[in-house]
């Protein structure tokens, strides 16, 4: 896609958002109740700032370190009973993981955890293959039901009121138009439990994977990535390259941050360590437990100096509850796996670097999504590194360039500002800008004479 379309889309979507003051309603009220319970979470730490800084610490040796704690990861977990599977991309994960399937004839999956499966669009490719695919995370289920992609990194249907969730039960179950919020859960519960235990296949995502014991850690509200790893004869676990922390010991550090940055919890209720296969004696767990490790662009972040800081990043989703872009066009404007500030920085580099640029320029450059990153990424400043690249690659169209060459030049010279007369500017203003303003505010008027000129006549100097 051409970068000048997918910016031309990108505004039409966010426009059409913006403005749609129901859907503004509803994640501005949810993103208040976690900005509630968050703010309640962080008195848990004597020293938060203390540990954000042995966080970004930590996970920037790691990123600076990747290929040691890798092979370290792959070895240990092979040593435990577990395969490891290397992918370069989307394309090279889906038929690594179609081998699978077809090796041990799996027609039936649950899914758990699974935010990188967004990425290499697992779900469709599991569909045309002909393999059943239930998510089981509530908000993945609601989002799956009704066809639509996760809305937000740690609540994907965030953008649902209850309502909006009952009719849809509604409409796919014909269950009471006017169930609660808990009855809906019941019924959800009801119908995955059935799914768990006749399912071939679990595919989860990975937390972190910890390479001293090479085993993965998940954290969870419901049990759901539990359940798909237990139950099915083979578990595959896919997580992006980058989520390596050194130590087991390092958790009792990250499980809370995440937990607190994310929703507010001291601790999620679910904290898991898996390290492989079921083993002799071992009544729960998989025959088969395969890591898939993807790359995906990854590499293509760590060759850069500043933006690799990044894949720091623990998907908190605290950078899009703070995002004032974010609360207002929300996580589908972007149509990218991955949205808001922190999105905004890694997409450019992990797809096409021209179709996504546009990204790093819907930012008011605020700064609190660096603020509250537990990690310490400086999010601002890696958007504004962005937004330089752009320029420096040419990413950008002759309008554009043209325009900004014009009204550089006019900027620079006191002379041609005040040739130019107050209604002159209006109606230049009208002609070319008009369209990029937005169709829901008023251009600011120019006055007839310039501040300059204004000056000068107070100050008599005319």
């Amino acid at each position: 896609m051409k970068a000048s379309t997918a910016q031309k889309l990108f505004n039409k979507r966010a426009e059409k958002v913006a403005f749609d003051t129901a859907h503004r309603s509803k994640i501005n009220f949810n993103i208040s109740r976690y900005d509630q319970a968050v703010k309640a979470g962080k008195s848990i730490f004597r020293n938060l700032d203390l540990a954000r800084n042995r966080a970004a610490f930590t996970r920037y040796k790691v990123i600076n370190e990747l290929d040691r704690h890798l092979i370290e990861f792959e070895d240990n977990f092979i040593k435990n009973g577990g395969k490891v599977i290397w992918a370069k991309d989307a394309d090279e994960a889906l038929r690594e993981i179609s081998e699978i399937l077809k090796r041990h004839v799996l027609r039936s999956a649950v899914k758990s955890k699974s935010m990188i499966t967004e990425e290499i669009e697992l779900n469709d490719f599991l569909e045309k293959s002909g393999v059943e695919t239930v998510e089981t995370d509530l908000g993945e289920f609601i989002v799956q039901l009704a066809g639509e992609k996760p809305y937000h990194i740690v609540t994907p249907a965030m953008h649902k009121s209850k309502e909006d969730v009952a009719e849809l039960y509604h409409e796919k179950f014909n269950t009471d138009i006017n169930l609660t919020p808990e009855e809906l859960t019941v019924f959800t519960r009801q119908l995955l439990r059935e799914k768990f235990c006749n399912a071939d296949v679990g595919i989860t995502g990975a937390n972190f994977l910890i390479a001293d014991i090479g085993g993965i850690a998940l954290t969870e509200n419901e049990g759901n990535a539990l359940l798909s790893m237990s139950f099915p004869k083979v578990h595959i676990a896919i997580a992006g390259i980058e989520k390596i922390l050194p130590r087991m010991e390092d958790l009792d550090l990250f499980w809370p941050l995440l937990a607190t940055s994310g929703t507010g919890q001291p601790v999620t209720v679910y904290n898991s360590i898996i390290t492989g296969p079921r083993k002799n004696g071992e009544k729960d767990g998989p025959e088969e437990m395969y890591m898939v490790l993807i790359d995906n662009g990854r590499s293509k972040l760590l060759a850069e100096e500043r933006q690799r800081q990044a894949l720091s990043c623990i998907r908190c989703g605290a950078c899009l509850n703070a995002c004032p872009v974010y609360k207002n066009i929300g996580g589908h404007a972007y149509k990218t796996t991955y949205s808001g500030p922190i999105g905004a920085v890694i997409t450019p580099h992990m797809k096409d670097f021209s179709s996504y640029k546009h990204l790093s320029f819907a930012s008011s450059l605020c700064g609190k999504c660096t603020t509250v990153c537990p990690v310490k990424i400086p999010l601002h400043e890696l958007l504004l590194v962005n937004r330089d690249l752009a320029i420096k690659g040419r990413h950008y169209t002759l309008m554009e360039k043209q325009s900004m060459k014009l009204s550089t030049k006019g900027m620079k010279s006191r002379k041609m500002m005040n040739m130019v007369s107050g209604k002159t500017k209006n109606v230049l203003a009208k002609t070319f800008l008009s369209k990029s303003w937005g169709p829901h505010r008023d251009l600011p008027r120019f006055a007839n004479k310039s501040f300059n000129e204004q000056w000068k006549k107070m100050k008599g100097e005319d």
